[in-house]
């Protein structure tokens, strides 16, 4: 699998230059500005691939990771694999917003979720283009 620089290109310009405020604010709540939010940021990858399966699976995707916060709990579980004392309930990740603590430190645990965010995004993106391109 090869990860290309127009695949992290496309990716930062549909998910932070062409995204509206308005997409960024509503998505995790309502399915409408999730899936125009979708839209636009698989249009992105129309430079790299002509691929029906490759875009389909980018949109798809990032439809379900952004409308429902899906990075959180993957945040969440690879924190499960820490000695027992610093394991913490999904509960408890889910209502901090990010997958951390509630007493992580406010600033690093929304960093931290969006870099797992983008990685989740990327690595599907890579994995389309790659095999159904």
């Amino acid at each position: 699998m090869i990860f290309t620089a127009n695949q992290i290109l496309a990716h930062l310009f549909g998910d932070y230059v062409i995204q509206s405020d308005w997409m960024a604010q509503e998505k995790t709540k309502h399915s409408l500005p999730a899936f125009i939010h979708a839209l636009t940021y698989g249009s992105c990858f129309l430079f790299i691939t002509h691929s029906v399966w490759a875009i389909s699976l980018i949109v798809f995707s990032h439809f379900l990771i952004d409308r429902f916060r899906l990075a959180r709990y993957v945040l969440w579980l690879k924190n499960q694999v820490a000695p027992k004392r610093f394991r913490y309930e999904l509960s408890e990740g889910l209502e901090s917003g990010t997958g951390y603590k509630k007493d992580s430190l406010a600033w690093l645990a929304v960093w931290l979720m969006i870099i797992g965010d983008n990685s989740i995004h990327i690595l599907i993106n890579a994995l389309a283009v790659y095999y159904l391109s």
